[in-house]
């Protein structure tokens, strides 16, 4: 989300401000206290319940139990900075969540479907993502198309990437990371769609239908347009690890 947004918005400040560096720098946060955390969790309640438009700083403290000089204190900003703050931390929360999904995948498929679907539950059960994307969807949206979309691939892409980077060459990885990004904004961000994205079921047919062929389709670019790449490609394309468990090298 860019800084000019973060100005001109009314509704969330402009937590993804400067790419990457911004975000990955707030994912390990200055300040984790017990007071700020309960004013995010505060005001994530009252999110849920009324919106950007109708939350004020004093529905937070009443809402997090503390007084409304703690909260300024915490948060001079007043509620610009208290929803910064809950971008920050809830990115966080689901990166970390992610994390956790993904490095217990064996093969390239697993991952897919294990960052897609803790994404897609999160997202879904998400209690004032899901009342603003219903009631105030100006507020969200904007950050999802174009430049700011961009903004968001990037951060996601980053640290999705690294994930994917066990079964995939660097560009590749981070090809395949946007991706899925792309696909789970495109099922979460709008009304349900015939494939649940939280149902492993389902997300393993999606990857199996269409995304794990994209990738073969990026490795066999990189091999040089080749559709059997082990009789034309270099050695280093011919002996990258396999996409899967007993799946045959590309």
């Amino acid at each position: 989300m860019g800084a000019a947004a973060a100005r001109s918005e009314p509704g969330f400040p402009g937590a993804l401000t400067g790419g990457r560096e911004g975000v990955v720098r707030h994912l390990g946060a200055d300040d984790r206290s017990s007071t700020r955390v309960r004013i995010v969790d505060g005001a994530l309640r009252c999110l849920a319940r009324s919106g950007i438009a109708k939350t004020t700083v004093d529905d937070i403290a009443r809402e997090a139990g503390l007084s409304r000089a703690t909260v300024y204190r915490t948060f001079p900003r007043g509620r610009e900075g208290i929803l910064a703050a809950v971008v920050e931390t809830e990115v966080a929360r689901l990166f970390s969540a992610l994390a956790v999904a993904m490095g217990e995948a064996t093969d390239l498929e697993d991952v897919l479907v294990a960052g897609m679907v803790e994404a897609a539950r999160r997202m879904r059960s998400h209690g004032a993502l899901v009342y603003l994307l219903e009631h105030e969807p100006g507020t969200v949206l904007p950050y999802l198309t174009f430049a700011e979309l961009d903004r968001v691939l990037l951060v996601a892409g980053d640290l999705a990437a690294p994930f994917f980077a066990r079964w995939l060459e660097p560009a590749e990885a981070s090809r395949a990371a946007e991706w899925a990004v792309r696909i789970v904004l495109a099922y979460c961000s709008g009304p349900p769609a015939g494939t649940d994205l939280g149902d492993p079921d389902d997300a393993r047919a999606l990857v199996r239908a269409f995304v794990l062929p994209g990738i073969l389709a990026l490795r066999v670019d990189a091999a040089g347009g080749s559709p059997e790449p082990d009789h034309q490609a270099d050695d280093s394309t011919r002996h990258r690890r396999p996409l899967t468990k007993g799946a045959a090298r590309p």
